[in-house]
C-alpha cells in the first residue's frame, strides 16, 4: 500500500512565547500606533528598526505594513517617476510587478534560467532595448543570481538594484546579506516568510536621501525624529515638503511580535535548510526530475523547494499534481494556464503589455514548487521526497 503523508503545507510553527509576551504587553498599555509613545519610550517599532537594521548590517531600516510596500515605496524613493521603464524576473510572485504598477510605472520582464535565477545575457539587452534605469530583482523562492556579475552590469549601466528579498531574508551572496548589493533591500514578515507577523515588511539602505523619502511616503507626518534607525532631522528639510504621505506604517503590535523571532532567526534558517537539503537528497538522480543547482557562493535559506520536470507535458504536470495531492503532498505548479492561489505567470498580469519571453515559458511548463513549515519533521521530508520519486517515476515511464 502507497504510503499516505499526513502534514499540513501551509500550519507554521506557534509565535514563541517571547513574542506572544511582547504582544500581551502591548495590549495592555494600547499604544499601538508607532508614534504613541510614553514619554522617553522609542516603541517596539523604532527598536525593531534598529535591531534589523545591525542585523543587515544596514545604516537605515524602515518597518512597514507590507514587503509589497516597502517594495513600492524603494521604487518612489530612489526616484523613479511615473511611466518610468522598470526590469523585473520573468518568474517571480505577482507583488512584484504589482509594486512596479503600484509606482506608477512600466514592468519590463528579463527571462530566468533553469537554475530560476535572472538570465544576465537577457538583462543586458533589456537594458539596451528598454532604457530602464531602475531592476527591481526578485530573489524568487530563495535562488539568488551571481550578484557580483549582475552589480557589474548594473553599475556599469547606471542601472539602480532594488532587491526583493522576501525569499531570502538571513541569505547571502559571498558572505554579503541579501539586499545590500543595491541600493535598497526590501523584506517581507508575512506569514509563510522567514519573519512571522501575518503582513509587514522592511527596507533598508545606506542611502540617505533615500531613507528620508522612504520614511516620508510611509506616513510619518512631521514625526520622522522618532525614527531612530532613519536619517538625521536636516536631512528632511525639503524632502519633508515634497514626499506625499502614503501611509504604510508598520504598528508596535507586530513589531513586537517580530523582535523575538529576529533573535532566533539563525536558528530557524538552519533548520529550513536541513529540511530542503533532506527533500533534496532524496530527488537526487530521480529519472525525470531536474534538482536546481546551488552555486558555491550562495548561502542560502530555503522554505520552499523546487524542481523540474522539463520533459513533462502539460498533462503530464497535472496528474503529477493529483497524483502527489492523494498522498498528500501539495504541489503548486508554476505553468498552469491561469493563476491558481498564490501562483500566476507573467502573461496573466494583464495590466501589463503582453511579452515575448519563450524561455521563461519553457521552465515554467515544468516547474513545480513546494512549501517546507518548519512544522515537518526531517522524516517528514524523506517521506515527501519518497512520495514524489515515486509518483514522477510512474508517470516517467509511462511516458
Amino acid at each position: 500500500m502507497s504510503q499516505i503523508f499526513t502534514g499540513n503545507f501551509t500550519q507554521q510553527e506557534p509565535l514563541p512565547e517571547a513574542s506572544i509576551e511582547a504582544a500581551v504587553r502591548v495590549m495592555r498599555h494600547g499604544r499601538l500606533h508607532r508614534y504613541n509613545l510614553a514619554e522617553d519610550e522609542k516603541g517596539e517599532t523604532a527598536l525593531l528598526e534598529e535591531e534589523f537594521a545591525a542585523f543587515t548590517g544596514a545604516k537605515y531600516c524602515l518597518a512597514v505594513a507590507s514587503g509589497g510596500y516597502a517594495l513600492a515605496a524603494a521604487l518612489r524613493a530612489a526616484g523613479a517617476k511615473a511611466g518610468d521603464a522598470v526590469l523585473t524576473n520573468a518568474f517571480t510572485l505577482a507583488p512584484v510587478p504589482g509594486a512596479i504598477a503600484n509606482a506608477g510605472c512600466t514592468p519590463v520582464f528579463v527571462e530566468v534560467t533553469a537554475n530560476l535565477v535572472m538570465d544576465l545575457d537577457d538583462l543586458e539587452a533589456k537594458i539596451a532595448d528598454s532604457g530602464a534605469r531602475f531592476l527591481m530583482l526578485s530573489h524568487m523562492r530563495g535562488h539568488i543570481v551571481d550578484m557580483d556579475a549582475l552589480m557589474a552590469i548594473c553599475d556599469g549601466a547606471g542601472v539602480q538594484v532594488i532587491e526583493d528579498c522576501a525569499h531570502t531574508m538571513g541569505a547571502a551572496w559571498n558572505g554579503v546579506p541579501s539586499g545590500r548589493h543595491g541600493v535598497a533591500g526590501c523584506y517581507s514578515t508575512q506569514t509563510f516568510k522567514h519573519l512571522n507577523s501575518g503582513e509587514g515588511g522592511f527596507m533598508v539602505t545606506d542611502d540617505v536621501e533615500l531613507a528620508a523619502r522612504a520614511i516620508m511616503l510611509s506616513g510619518s507626518y512631521m514625526l520622522y525624529e522618532r525614527h531612530t534607525a532613519g536619517p538625521p532631522a536636516e536631512v528632511f528639510e525639503q524632502i519633508r515638503l515634497e514626499t506625499p504621505n502614503c501611509s504604510g506604517r508598520m504598528d508596535n503590535l507586530r513589531a513586537a511580535i517580530l523582535r523575538p523571532q529576529l533573535r532566533n532567526l539563525p536558528d530557524q534558517c538552519a533548520a529550513w535548510n536541513a529540511r530542503y537539503q533532506r527533500v533534496e537528497s532524496g530527488l537526487a538522480n530521480t529519472p525525470g526530475v531536474t534538482v536546481i543547482e546551488r552555486p558555491e557562493a550562495e548561502s542560502y535559506v530555503m522554505s520552499s523547494f523546487q524542481f523540474l520536470c522539463p520533459d513533462f507535458s502539460a498533462s503530464q504536470m497535472i496528474a503529477l499534481q493529483q497524483r502527489t495531492a492523494a498522498r498528500g503532498v501539495e504541489l503548486k505548479w508554476f505553468g498552469a494556464d491561469q493563476p491558481v492561489g498564490f501562483t500566476s505567470r507573467h502573461d496573466s498580469w494583464q495590466y501589463v503589455t503582453a511579452q515575448s519571453l519563450p524561455q521563461t515559458d519553457r521552465i515554467l511548463a515544468g516547474l513545480m514548487d513546494m512549501r517546507l513549515p518548519l512544522t515537518f519533521s526531517l522524516q517528514d521530508c524523506d517521506l515527501i521526497a519518497q512520495i514524489i520519486r515515486e509518483e514522477v517515476g510512474i508517470l516517467h515511464q509511462a511516458g
